[in-house]
């Protein structure tokens, strides 16, 4: 893929993430939780957004994970506003998500509260006291593996989040598969497991999702993590849609 550099940023950016088939990720996110987003970065972005890590002033802070037992290896929060690729990304696939979340949001009889544009989303956030910025780049190397875990960061919550992979499986390293595991009603939990190719994001429920129940629809919470890198280095790039308290 080859970046159009001639059209304003976000033209670029609507138009690149546009190119999803988003019939198809509404039906795999409704059946697993989870979908594929190919396409969302060329390769030359990729490594333009892996090399920000050594940047350390573009971040508000960096987390040990092996020291908070979240796993092992290390992440780091960009400071807002975030680089053109970031922002540009974040705004381009909020009103694409927006449509799953509200329906999913619907089926559980739950106020949607989110409105139409990230901007007003994320000012709501504020008001409520999440002003922190929440998109992450995370660093593992041979061995480093992330627990199982939800990006909670407050009462205000977007449903959807979204994990990109800036390195490619098998030729950068081997393990570091995505996983998600869902506990359902009533019946023992169950898991996926993904690898996601160098530039392709994966969208995914943040905190719990509708599935069919006997009684219609109920909350199925769910969890993410990352399995042990068995070697090479893997780093990506997190999009969060809430700010954090």
């Amino acid at each position: 893929m080859t970046a159009d550099t001639t059209a304003p940023a976000s033209t670029r950016w609507t138009e690149r993430v546009g190119r999803v088939d988003w019939e198809a990720v509404t039906t795999d996110i409704d059946e697993f939780g989870g979908a594929p987003l190919p396409g969302l970065l060329t390769d030359e972005e990729t490594a333009a957004i892996a090399d920000l890590y050594d940047r350390p002033g573009l971040f508000r802070s960096t987390v040990d994970m092996n020291r908070h037992r979240f796993g092992s290896g290390e992440y780091r929060y960009f400071v807002a506003p975030y680089p053109e690729p970031v922002e540009q990304l974040e705004q381009a696939l909020y009103p694409r998500l927006l449509p799953i979340a509200r329906q999913w949001w619907a089926r559980l009889r739950r106020p949607a509260p989110w409105p139409d544009t990230l901007d007003e989303w994320l000012a709501m956030c504020h008001e409520a006291g999440q002003r922190k910025s929440t998109a992450i780049l995370l660093r593992y190397e041979q061995g480093d593996w992330n627990a199982l875990h939800r990006d909670l960061y407050g009462e205000l919550v977007f449903p959807l989040q979204v994990v990109i992979n800036l390195d490619q499986p098998g030729l950068d390293h081997t393990g570091g598969e995505f996983l998600l595991v869902e506990q359902r009603p009533r019946a023992q939990s169950k898991g996926t497991a993904t690898l996601i190719p160098r530039g392709d994001g994966f969208v995914f429920t943040t905190r719990d999702r509708p599935v069919k129940s006997t009684r219609g629809w109920s909350a199925a919470p769910v969890r993410h993590g990352v399995s042990t890198i068995r070697s090479g280095h893997r780093r990506t790039l997190a999009l969060v849609f809430h700010d954090a308290a």
